[in-house]
């Protein structure tokens, strides 16, 4: 059994999707509500949105999709984390997330982690960046 994060946007979830491939690199897999049948559409769904996308990178499944009936406000009351095997590319990894975005706690050692940060990304994400291993 494993959970996997799945994120909701207003629109712009292939730009974020190929974002995200930019930093973690991995498969990208996206199907469009254009390729749904016919008889299974949504009214005035537009069909180059995402009806569902997932970036396959390691062991880790990152999902998505456009949201048509969601109004695009502020996402809150969760975040996606990610841990990094070493100190460094955790510090890489948050730095590229940040990229348009906020850094809204640098990273740095902990005393439970060799290295934690946070940020908002430019599409307003709120990621947690950890180190694996022990302090």
């Amino acid at each position: 059994m494993s959970i996997h994060p799945y994120l909701f946007f207003s629109g712009n979830c292939r730009e974020a999707f190929e974002f995200y491939r930019g930093v973690f690199d991995g498969e990208l897999a996206i199907s469009t509500f254009g390729e749904v049948p016919e008889d299974a559409r949504m009214p005035g769904v537009d069909d180059d949105q995402v009806m569902h996308v997932s970036l396959t990178f390691g062991d880790t499944i990152l999902m998505g999709s456009d949201d048509p009936t969601g109004d695009g406000g502020p996402r809150v009351g969760s975040a996606v984390i990610y841990v990094a095997p070493d100190a460094a590319s955790g510090e890489r990894t948050l730095e590229a997330l940040a990229s348009g975005g906020e850094i809204t706690m640098p990273f740095s050692a902990t005393f439970w982690s060799n290295g934690f940060g946070m940020c908002n990304d430019k599409f307003g994400v709120p990621w947690m960046v950890d180190t694996a291993g022990e302090v």
